[in-house]
């Protein structure tokens, strides 16, 4: 039996789409996502909350092929009719751990229609105010940002993602039941 989505699925999905919406806006500002929803493990409720609320039988998903195949798949196939990309650049949306982000496979978008790239929805262990500094548009001055694991050469990677655009791939980032956008306008650097 495939297990509960929303509750209150008109509420809730409102919901959860302000809060992807504000993330966005508001660029490394940490948001509650929603309380009370409980996924198919290893899918957290800030991530699935993401993906019930954007997701749908039009925008093609990617998720590692185990758990395509497995709980999580039919979880999300069953509440959002989305279908599964066989590759990774074919996707609209991604589910993936911060250890096997790579943004490299991810559709950057065309020149004609930059909004053809996938948004990465990226479960971290840690996702606090820390180790960088982002700025760009919707951070009024510099924002304290961070989250772990983070590969060694992200930096580099989110420069190159940046130095794209207006192509390049957004992040949002999930932590149990919280979030936080990186969309690809924004621009960070470690601490000093």
């Amino acid at each position: 039996m495939t297990a509960a989505a929303f509750a209150d699925p008109v509420f809730q999905s409102q919901a959860a789409f302000r809060a992807v919406l504000r993330a966005m806006s508001r660029p490394g500002e940490i948001v509650a996502a929603c309380a009370g929803l409980a996924p198919p493990a290893p899918l957290k409720p800030a991530a699935a909350a993401a993906l019930l609320t954007l997701a749908d039988y039009e925008t093609a998903l990617w998720l590692s092929p185990e758990l395509a195949a497995g709980e999580v798949g039919a979880w999300l196939r069953f509440h959002t009719g989305a279908p599964f990309a066989a590759a990774a650049e074919r996707a609209a949306f991604a589910w993936i751990d911060a250890a096997a982000l790579d943004l490299a496979p991810f559709a950057a978008g065309e020149p004609a229609y930059p909004d053809r790239s996938t948004t990465l929805i990226v479960e971290v262990q840690t996702l606090a105010s820390a180790d960088l500094v982002l700025a760009g548009p919707g951070v009024r001055g510099e924002r304290r940002f961070g989250f772990a694991p983070r590969r060694a050469d992200f930096l580099d990677a989110w420069r190159a993602n940046g130095a794209a655009f207006p192509l390049g791939v957004d992040l949002i980032l999930t932590c149990g039941d919280r979030l936080a956008a990186l969309p690809r306008t924004g621009r960070l650097c470690e601490v000093r």
